[in-house]
């Protein structure tokens, strides 16, 4: 009995995934933001440009899975930090991001493309990637890539890593432009696994032992503090002072807008028959 119950229960589940299957795809374009050691404050002021191709599975009306290729820019800077500490500290950075994603989608409502009634829902959406960064500081001039530099006193060979992979988790909403075009407004965040997307995590090193090991522009990158008035004219950058939080972890975030293609049919449950377009 047990057998012949799961027999069913699969043959039921297959039947419902069936109800509506199909690929769509297209890009999307919109905005990046970084959440971390240099923008504790969540400021939103300063967005990158982001954007991406994104391919979609419809099992049914309510379930998806989806693959996507994406990339943008995050940065952030101590100047605009409300936190005097932060201002003091004077760091800042910028780096790009290559991305592969994968997240399942659930709509809130039936969502079927072509049809007159269910042709847009809200849906919630979890997953993982896996981001390529390269943190960079603007220094007289020019842009430095600060990993090679070890500005936290890492010994050579040990630096960290620029491949991250983290939770992905969001929402966004979908809506149907014609019988295969949809137009899809999403916001999802990255939790990495990583504390050095912007390359501040821990303490000051010993300036000496950074100068021997890396050079003169290690020590300028990896203490940039200013005296503030009321400070005594004491900098921060001293061995061992707190520079960034290793106990939380760095997390970006794309919002954007994607039109989306539409391949698959639309087959009414176990009978082959199309669902009426509009």
């Amino acid at each position: 009995m047990k057998r012949i119950s799961g027999v069913i229960t699969l043959f039921l589940l297959v039947q419902t995934l069936t109800a509506q299957q199909g690929w769509e795809a297209g890009p999307w374009l919109g905005g990046a933001w970084y959440l971390g050691d240099l923008n504790t404050s969540y400021n939103l002021s300063t967005p990158g440009l982001a954007g991406g191709f994104a391919a979609r599975y419809n099992f049914n009306d309510r379930l998806c899975m989806r693959f996507s290729v994406n990339a943008g820019k995050v940065m952030a800077d101590d100047a605009n930090s409300k936190n005097s500490y932060e201002r003091a500290r004077n760091l800042s950075f910028q780096s790009g991001i290559l991305e592969g994603a994968f997240q399942m989608e659930f709509n809130f409502l039936p969502y079927i493309h072509g049809d007159r009634d269910y042709f847009f829902s809200p849906y919630l959406l979890l997953g993982m990637n896996v981001a390529k960064f390269n943190p960079k500081a603007l220094y007289e001039g020019d842009l430095v890539e600060l990993r090679p530099l070890g500005t936290e006193g890492q010994f050579r060979g040990e630096e960290y890593y620029t491949t991250s992979a983290g939770w992905l988790y969001g929402g966004g909403f979908k809506v149907d432009l014609s019988y295969r075009i949809s137009l899809n407004f999403e916001i999802a965040a990255r939790a990495l696994s990583t504390d050095y997307l912007d390359d501040v995590s821990s303490t000051y090193p010993d300036k000496g032992d950074l100068l021997r090991e890396r050079g003169e522009l290690a020590v300028a990158l990896s203490d940039r503090s200013i005296a503030l008035p009321g400070t005594d004219g004491n900098q921060l950058g001293r061995t061992g002072v707190q520079r960034g939080n290793s106990k939380n972890n760095d997390t970006y975030i794309f919002l954007g807008a994607g039109v989306l293609y539409y391949f698959g049919e639309l087959k009414c449950p176990g009978t082959g028959s199309r669902k009426r377009r509009r």
